[in-house]
Parts: C-alpha cells; structure tokens; sequence
C-alpha cells in the first residue's frame, strides 16, 4: 500500500485541493482520492507532485506492506 502526506504538505504551504490540482494537471478529486488512498498516482504524477513542493518523491510518498 501505498501512503502519502499530500494533505501534510498542502497544509503547510497554505494550499487547497484544487490549486495542486491545476498545478499538476489532474481534476481535483484525484488529489482527494489520493490523500484517502483510494488511488496510488502514476510515477510522472507523483514526480510532479514533488516537484510542487520541492521535496523528492519519497518525502511524500512511502510504500508499507
């Protein structure tokens, strides 16, 4: 399974939902799915994820067994 820290980092840089959506090209439900782990992003999604708040990939995204 895959967890993330979206919701962690969008509260830190004072960011919605819909303003990272925009940023990385996804509708804003498919940020909201991914903070509830109802989606796990494709690579280029979650690279640009990172690169919104230039941090590495696994700053935000960890894998858990």
């Amino acid at each position: 399974m895959i967890k993330n820290r979206i919701k962690e980092y969008r509260a830190k840089y004072d960011m919605n939902q819909e303003t990272l959506a925009n940023l990385v090209g996804v509708r804003r439900e498919t940020i909201g799915n991914l903070e509830k782990g109802r989606y796990n992003p494709s690579l280029v999604l979650a690279w640009n994820i990172a690169k919104v708040f230039g941090v590495s990939i696994e700053d935000i995204f960890t894998i858990e067994e």
